[in-house]
């Protein structure tokens, strides 16, 4: 068992640090049973969340499946592991689910390397959520420039994510008074801590991170919306708009306008038909417990699981169960 952990490995520090992180929790596979592995992100967010809760499905009505979710660097990090087998399942966001398999973006000279990719389902929607410190002056996306700004850890979709709105902006780093990357569980503090001046975060809400945020100084939810934005939501499948709902956060009762992807699973076509039927199974035969585990997930729709942000091929597996069930 824990040889092949460390044989597969994972793909970074960060990884092994995931991975060390289910060594440590200490757990066995039942005699003849299966292992899954699936790369989340950071500890606060709802990524997490999602792995928890499908491993939470899998395990209770699957007895000899050992499935556990680990805190990873991202979607970025999670793409690569599900590619090099060192994870099972990944969960992703849906515009780098869609590059990967599209060799573009980050993946232009991938060469390929992601035509095994397969999609399970979606989840829950992720609105891009700027958060400022009041006392920056930041009133709206135009006013990061000049800042200081957290703009996420490599290989992070929220990383990912807020390069590509700098695009759209015409920023780079220079245009900020300091471009921190601190991972999604650092940023909160180093926001109230005076060390940065505004933060982002493609999550699902309520996000605890935001909340500590919000709790822990005076923050506000910021809108971002313009024509850049507009550029980016017209010209790619995989946006949206998307409303950050007000009263989740103190001190933020009103609505904030963005624009955001949808969170989704993900494998490879290698891992095993009769496997992945049995984890979508567990998680849409039983979608009502779902939605129960994360107010993220409550207003999940199983058709809309199926249709939005899905680019990516349908793992046979979880065709095969879509099609019994009426869904395809």
């Amino acid at each position: 068992m824990i040889h092949r952990m460390f044989a597969r490995s994972a793909l970074t520090r960060a990884g092994v640090a995931a991975f060390a992180t289910v060594l440590v929790a200490g757990f066995s596979v039942p005699a003849g049973g299966a292992e899954l592995v699936i790369g989340t992100g950071s500890l606060y967010g709802v990524y997490y969340q999602v792995g928890r809760a499908m491993c939470r499905l899998i395990e209770r009505s699957a007895s000899d499946v050992n499935c556990t979710a680990v805190p990873t660097a991202g979607s970025l990090f999670n793409l690569d592991g599900v590619r090099k087998g060192a994870l099972e399942i990944g969960v992703v966001q849906a515009d780098w689910q869609y590059h990967a398999i599209m060799d573009s973006g980050p993946f232009a000279s991938s060469g390929g390397s992601y035509r095994d990719l397969r999609a399970l389902f979606s989840v829950h929607g992720e609105p891009f959520t700027l958060v400022a410190r009041r006392d920056a002056g930041i009133g709206s996306l135009a006013d990061l420039a000049g800042k200081r700004v957290n703009i996420g850890n490599p290989g992070s979709g929220q990383r990912a994510t807020m390069e590509v709105v700098m695009t759209a902006m015409g920023w780079r780093k220079r245009d900020f008074t300091l471009a921190e990357e601190l991972p999604a569980s650092q940023q909160s503090f180093a926001l109230c801590h005076k060390k940065v001046d505004a933060i982002v975060y493609v999550a699902g809400h309520p996000n605890e991170s935001i909340r500590r945020a919000t709790e822990l100084c005076d923050s506000a939810i910021v809108e971002v919306s313009g024509p850049a934005i507009d550029t980016l939501v017209a010209e790619h499948p995989f946006y949206s708009y998307m409303v950050v709902p007000g009263g989740l956060y103190p001190g933020n009762p009103d609505p904030v306008r963005t624009f955001g992807v949808r969170a989704t699973v993900v494998a490879s076509a290698g891992l095993e038909a009769d496997l992945v039927y049995r984890v979508v199974k567990a998680v849409f035969g039983n979608l009502d417990h779902f939605r129960r585990l994360s107010p993220a997930f409550g207003d999940l729709d199983a058709k809309q699981m199926l249709r939005e942000g899905i680019t990516a091929p349908l793992h046979e597996g979880a065709a095969q169960y879509f099609r019994e069930v009426g869904l395809m």
